[in-house]
């Protein structure tokens, strides 16, 4: 290579633009981008960012916000997460970043600086760290669905165009791919990454997202991780798992002398969860159609219940193998199901970390582990083992959100307050479509 074409081609990689992102209330990954010979400086110092822009929901308007012009604020990126895919002549940069403030403390609205402080509080009440892995389902937006192909050979084909590459720069990124499917909807995939520790887990179920869009929609396909696309559709859930461990390693969520195999650590930790999922669940299923799939006979969650490899529990623990060359204690793992796609990855984990330290802090027993149909019992019965169903719109989730102790003191009063009129501004914009019309409106953002 001669000196000119050298010098050429590192200036254009000096050059280069790359996007620092941080994932907002609603779930969407926004930010700002600088060149890449700036990288030592916005390591250090940071991009300046705008407190307002906390409210901007998931349709890109603006709730009432507190902070109107006022203030500044730092987005400073984390090397450690910084990806480069070079696809070609398409080179895509990205690094997730931290909000701080202009003194260098946490901002109270970061929700990746959130999901931290409670992996902070789980690991400073038992010396746990939690090893988990998100589980996402989604739909190609713009694929004809095929009839009789749920599970099927033929749609896993449809998805050799673009599956592959996906898969590809997922590994790349260093969220390693665990399964991938063609799942039971029409034109629905499924796609699991292998667990990881603390902040990491969440890390990943972001780059995952974005690397969807990114990467499938380079092939003309549109994924969409919403909720639900059409009112008599299925749903897209993420299901998130959960393990613990040391920090040896040491894995702590199993006991064998225990019937359903729990460790007391996560006896206690689910036996929280379930406590205040219903003061938790506008953080987990955040959008209005969010509550078109938490429904009986939907397969996802409808009560704050834990099962037994029951796919609709709240939380279920899942199977162990013994086909599996690991050792029983390392596959061991439950997961919630009671959120999805509208979320942002941060906020879910922190909300479910919180409440599980919380359990754990308190000593709280979850109810035994249900195998029955709980929407064939009646309130009475539902009382008297302590299962409730969940709220059924986010108008009542905020209601629970709002009025509950626990996550202010969690979250703070001011973070709280905020995400609910965030909220109440996304309602805003839906107000006078009908339940097919919203659907539309969320399918086309996530």
């Amino acid at each position: 290579m001669s000196e000119k074409v050298w010098e050429t081609y590192r200036l254009e990689t000096l050059d280069r633009l790359v996007f620092v992102g941080t994932s907002d209330l609603s779930g969407i990954l926004r930010g700002k981008s600088f060149p890449l010979s700036e990288w030592d400086k916005r390591v250090r110092c940071g991009l300046g960012w705008t407190p307002t822009n906390v409210q901007i929901t998931c349709f890109d308007s603006l709730s009432k916000s507190q902070f109107g012009s006022f203030g500044d604020l730092a987005l400073v990126p984390d090397p450690t997460t910084r990806i480069t895919l070079d696809r070609s002549d398409n080179v895509f940069d990205f690094v997730l970043g931290n909000i701080y403030n202009l003194d260098g403390t946490p901002w109270s609205y970061c929700t990746r600086s959130l999901a931290r402080r409670a992996i902070e509080a789980l690991y400073q009440t038992c010396g746990a760290k939690p090893f988990a892995a998100f589980e996402h389902e989604f739909q190609i937006a713009n694929m004809s669905p095929r009839t009789g192909d749920s599970f099927g050979l033929k749609g896993f084909r449809d998805a050799k165009e673009w599956s592959g590459d996906f898969m590809a720069a997922l590994a790349q990124s260093g969220c390693m791919p665990d399964s991938f499917m063609k799942e039971y909807g029409p034109s629905q995939y499924e796609v699991t990454v292998k667990p990881a520790i603390g902040l990491t887990a969440p890390d990943h179920a972001v780059i995952l997202r974005a690397l969807a869009h990114d990467v499938i929609g380079s092939h003309g396909a549109i994924p969409s991780f919403s909720p639900i696309l059409h009112p008599d559709n299925v749903g897209n859930g993420v299901h998130i798992h959960f393990s613990f461990i040391d920090n040896m390693g040491v894995p702590l969520a199993y006991d064998e002398d225990n019937p359903h195999e729990m460790s007391e650590l996560t006896r206690h930790f689910i036996g929280g969860i379930l406590r205040y999922l219903d003061q938790i669940l506008a953080l987990l299923a955040p959008s209005e159609i969010s509550y078109l799939r938490l429904k009986p006979h939907r397969w996802s969650a409808a009560y704050n219940n834990l099962g037994y490899r029951d796919r609709e529990a709240s939380v279920r623990i899942c199977p162990v193998s013994k086909l599996s060359h690991k050792e029983v204690s390392k596959q061991f793992n439950f997961e919630v199901r009671a959120v999805d796609g509208a979320a942002s990855p941060y906020l879910a984990y922190a909300a479910l970390v919180f409440a599980g330290t919380q359990g754990v802090r308190d000593r709280i027993e979850p109810p035994p582990p249900t195998e029955q149909d709980l929407s064939l019992l009646s309130e009475e019965d539902l009382a008297a083992s302590n299962f409730k169903r969940l709220p059924q719109s986010l108008t009542e989730a905020l209601g629970c959100l709002g009025s509950s102790r626990a996550v202010r003191d969690w979250f703070g009063d001011n973070f709280v307050d905020a995400y609910i009129a965030h909220k109440r501004g996304e309602m805003e914009v839906l107000s006078g479509l009908d339940w097919a019309e919203k659907c539309t409106r969320y399918k086309d953002v996530y």
